[in-house]
């Protein structure tokens, strides 16, 4: 590749192979090398989260039981147990998502082996998934506990199998997470008076959470009604009386518990949308919690402690949540659809705390879970509100987190490896604001900058390579039919999207190339063909 700079503009004569351009030759285009700077460095980060996903990934696999073909819920108290709750729903899912994105080979081999295995040996009452144990070669107890079998399956579906539906689309981890939902009408409807379940001090409201988010997101999936009755059933129970939040002693902020403000937040949003009357009925006694929440469970940053006592006004346990985002989340979600600004004013009072006072925090002493969840928290709502500050905090504390790896790839030995992995993909997609190649290699560095209407993408590669870009679409639309994307736990966010309908220029600026591509191009993926040692630079403008 020739280079001529003149006046700090670049003239390209060169050729990428990219099949079906209407325009090539020698032209300026008025893009600067600087202006490709951040996608660059962009590109770096991305390539650096995605390839140490994918050796987590790797290394996990190298962990599984060569019977059962399962992996561990983690490598020591557990290391004879698949838990649904843990190695399904925290780890495996995760390495799926990794898999589906880095490595397809890995995807269709053994990530698929383990579904078919995992719903053969684990479960218990027809499709519901039980503990199973590899040196039992059977369940770990004897009588299956239907508490447990409840908890590990909403675990399992709503952590793990939903995040996968929202960005796969339909796959065999969709129809595995409908088979579950289909069979749990049988041994749940509200779960009730359940505080402690093993460590779980407040399975109630997790379950429940947990349920009311699988369930509204369900109920746009698929237009079936019966989700959204459900959702209902589990809202009166907490919002019309029976069960007021703000008048138990224990309420969690945290993960474990805190699920039950999120899952009450995207059933106001789905009734906003679908049953305003029924919306209206729980208004007051939402507000009621969110307020309470705010007035007596944050410290004086704005981040919410671990848990409060609702009755008294006073925390429960005062340290810092590291799921602060969990909840904001639900803050955001009510200010989307009843225009509360203070809600809004909350969610940025945390956020903008974090710069100053919470680099190299121990939000779980010296675990990388903790900043695992925090980090999702910040870069699912800085795709809502982004906030400069915030932006930096995301930067560094990634880097805090990928010292914390091994060098066998291992990050803590157990099932939170998963949410490692979760917030590295997270990560990267911010960071290529959603653009993609396959094959993915290690390679190769893709970065992206941009706005809602023009992206600008830095692609390089040390050895040839040649494949397909690709671009991402509004999937809360076209894989939920979700009515907007309010932010919901463990969503992977959407950057730079295209319109399937919509054209879009798109310009090879060191080819001097440029075309006109509908949205559906874009994201079924352009080919493209990297030369050894170049960079590349693309600019895409919707028209």
């Amino acid at each position: 590749m020739q280079l001529i700079k003149k006046n700090d503009i670049w003239k390209i004569c060169f050729i990428i192979p990219l099949t079906g351009f209407l325009f090539s030759g020698c032209h300026s285009i008025n893009y600067k090398k600087e202006d490709f700077k951040t996608a660059f460095e962009n590109g770096k980060l991305a390539n650096e989260s995605y390839d140490r996903s994918l050796r987590l990934t790797h290394a996990w696999v190298q962990r599984k039981d060569s019977a059962s073909g399962l992996i561990p819920s983690n490598f020591t108290k557990k290391k004879d147990v698949w838990e649904p709750h843990n190695a399904g729903a925290d780890n495996y899912a995760f390495m799926v998502l990794t898999s589906y994105l880095l490595d397809k080979e890995l995807l269709n081999g053994e990530m698929l082996q383990m579904l078919n295995q995992e719903r053969k040996l684990t479960s218990r009452i027809k499709s519901l998934p039980d503990t199973y144990s590899f040196s039992k070669r059977s369940f770990d107890t004897a009588q299956p506990d239907k508490n447990w079998i409840v908890f590990g399956t909403s675990e399992y579906i709503k952590d793990g199998l939903v995040p996968l539906t929202e960005y796969m689309g339909p796959s065999p981890w969709r129809d595995r997470m409908m088979e579950m939902l289909g069979d749990l009408p049988e041994v749940y409807s509200v779960l009730k008076n359940i505080d402690q379940l093993g460590d779980y001090k407040v399975a109630s409201e997790e379950v429940n959470g947990e349920m009311l988010q699988t369930l509204c997101r369900v109920y746009w999936m698929t237009g079936d009604e019966k989700y959204l009755d459900w959702a209902i059933k589990i809202g009166d129970y907490y919002l019309k009386g029976e069960h007021d939040l703000t008048q138990i002693d224990y309420l969690r902020l945290r993960d474990h518990g805190c699920e039950i403000i999120g899952g009450l937040s995207e059933l106001y949003v789905t009734l906003h949308y679908s049953r305003p009357e029924i919306k209206k009925q729980y208004q007051p006694a939402y507000y009621r919690l969110l307020d309470k929440v705010l007035a007596s469970g944050r410290n004086e940053d704005g981040l919410f402690y671990n848990a409060i006592n609702p009755k008294t006004g006073t925390p429960a346990d005062s340290k810092t949540a590291d799921t602060f985002g969990y909840v904001f989340d639900a803050y955001y979600a009510v200010f989307l659809v009843d225009k509360k600004e203070e809600y809004r004013q909350a969610v940025l009072k945390g956020l903008r705390s974090l710069k100053k006072k919470y680099r190299n925090f121990e939000w779980e002493g010296t675990s990388h879970d903790g900043y695992a969840d925090a980090i999702e928290g910040g870069i699912n709502l800085y795709n809502r509100e982004p906030e400069s500050s915030l932006k930096e905090w995301i930067d560094s504390e990634m880097k805090v987190m990928w010292a914390m790896q091994k060098e066998d790839g291992i990050v803590g030995g157990g099932w939170p490896d998963g949410n490692f992995s979760r917030t590295n993909i997270m990560y990267s997609l911010w960071k290529t604001q959603g653009t993609h190649v396959l094959p993915w290699r290690k390679d190769i560095i893709l970065g992206a900058e941009g706005n809602s209407d023009t992206l600008r993408i830095a692609l390089s590669a040390v050895q040839k390579w040649h494949g397909k870009l690709t671009f991402d679409y509004k999937r809360h639309k076209e894989n939920l039919h979700l009515p907007i994307d309010y932010p919901r736990l463990n969503q992977f966010p959407e950057w730079f999207t295209v319109d399937k309908e919509a054209k879009y220029n798109l310009e090879i600026v060191n080819q001097n190339k440029q075309q006109v591509l509908t949205g559906e191009q874009l994201i079924n993926g352009i080919p493209l063909e990297l030369n050894q040692n170049e960079e590349y630079h693309i600019v895409v403008t919707r028209r």
